[in-house]
């Protein structure tokens, strides 16, 4: 039986993807006292980064939200293959953005919104959460956007 989290996903057209394998020498995810802890995720799409290159150059706020809220999908797939049922979530405590930006750029936050606001659309009060936005000079395979997640989980 599908549960009410998938649910939302199917009502939202968003089918979550394989959970993709580690790149190094980490865990994708880890469960420990009630919490589930994500590792960072990339705009991975069918298997490939996408979304590639800097915000505030080659890639403006809305596709940077777009990175995001791709990143936001691979999270729940992780989260799917670490709980089997995603209404085990019980709340979004805190997601982690990274922005690959230009120097002058300062929108972070807005970037970090099409996760942000992605997760509420699916987890409604449950995805509210804590979080942070931060620019960085590079991020890997080139992409735009990384994001990592905490969980409170039942």
């Amino acid at each position: 039986m599908t549960g009410t989290i998938e649910s939302r996903l199917k009502e939202l057209g968003v089918a979550l993807p394989s959970a993709a394998a580690p790149a190094a020498n980490y865990v994708p995810f880890y469960i420990s006292a009630q919490q589930l802890f994500i590792s960072g995720q990339l705009p991975m799409i069918a298997g490939g980064p996408e979304y590639k290159g800097k915000v505030g150059a080659e890639i403006d706020v809305e596709t940077a939200q777009k990175a995001a809220k791709a990143c936001a999908i691979n999270i729940l797939a992780q989260a799917k293959a670490a709980l089997g049922d995603l209404d085990r979530i019980e709340q979004c405590l805190k997601l982690g953005g990274f922005v690959n930006a230009t120097p002058d750029f300062t929108d972070h936050p807005e970037v970090i919104n099409g996760a942000s606001n992605f997760l509420v659309d699916v987890l409604g009060d449950q995805g509210r959460h804590t979080r942070f936005a931060v620019g960085v000079s590079s991020l890997p395979r080139g992409v735009a956007v990384e994001i990592d997640a905490l969980f409170a989980i039942a």
